[in-house]
């Protein structure tokens, strides 16, 4: 069987096929280890279909990965048109926060494709980074958030949040501790600060 030309573009029909796939995978690696027929099954096409789009579970993973990270980082410049900087950045943290539980489901696959380079974690946390730091700048220049503040920092203590909250099944406790993390951020009046 002949290997499909990269150069040419994939068939409509194949590209909504392929569209299904990964938007049922994602929903599904959101709540943990999902089996590949389920999500062929769920996306109304056959196994084989999935497996011509995705030869790998690995495959299939950095597909989702790659989705949701162009979905958390590409997110931060349209909740800054519709929301204030502090809440647009609290925004923000809950799609950061939904893109990390999704990896969750990913296992041992994700961890794989981490392990071999395919998916570069330091690429990633830059981007991250960029749309974090994009928020703050914001932030800064309305003077509602703290100016000077490292957005490799703020990366850091969400990365902390999600850690450590990982075995949890408290949406509540995550939120209260972004919560935490915005209000930190937040810029002080003199009168509060003298009360």
């Amino acid at each position: 069987m002949p290997s499909p030309d990269p150069a040419r573009p994939a068939r409509s029909d194949a590209r909504r096929n392929r569209d299904k796939l990964v938007a049922v995978a994602r929903a599904a690696f959101a709540t943990g280890p999902v089996a590949l027929e389920a999500v062929a099954r769920e996306a109304g096409v056959g196994i084989g279909t999935l497996y011509r789009h995705f030869p790998t579970r690995e495959a299939l993973v950095e597909a989702v990965y790659a989705a949701e990270l162009d979905d958390v980082t590409g997110s931060a410049p349209a909740l800054l048109d519709a929301l204030s900087p502090v809440e647009a950045l609290r925004a923000w943290m809950d799609r950061y926060a939904a893109f990390v539980a999704t990896k969750r489901g990913m296992g041992d696959a994700f961890r794989a494709s981490v392990a071999s380079g395919r998916i570069a974690t330091p690429a990633t946390r830059q981007r991250i980074t960029a749309a974090i730091g994009s928020i703050l700048d914001a932030g800064a220049k309305a003077g509602t958030l703290r100016a000077g503040v490292d957005p490799e920092d703020v990366t850091l203590l969400l990365l902390g949040t999600f850690l450590s909250t990982v075995e949890e099944t408290d949406p509540e406790r995550t939120g209260r501790m972004l919560d935490l993390i915005v209000d930190a951020l937040r810029v002080r009046t003199q009168d509060a600060d003298t009360e």
